[in-house]
């Protein structure tokens, strides 16, 4: 499965198995895009997120994992929170 890993203005990251022709695609379907990666395997995508975002909590196995595992199309990932 291909995912891809949305930026939005409003500092979200969302991750997406949606089927995208293009990045302007995502950005019309979006209304706060800035850019994005992919299409990437699930393997590209945590091993990414994992060197990129290491406030990642839960992990990003862990939240990949969650999201395959449901029939949502999308989420925002979700990162710890600060003292």
């Amino acid at each position: 499965m291909d995912l891809h890993v949305i930026y939005t203005r409003s500092d979200g990251i969302l991750l997406s198995r949606r089927q995208y022709e293009s990045w302007r695609q995502i950005q019309d379907e979006i209304p706060d895009y800035i850019t994005s990666l992919g299409p990437w395997s699930l393997e590209q995508v945590v091993e990414y997120l994992d060197s990129e975002h290491s406030r990642l909590d839960p992990s990003a196995a862990e939240q990949v994992s969650t999201f395959l595992a449901s029939a949502e199309p999308d989420i925002e990932l979700k990162f710890e929170r600060s003292r």
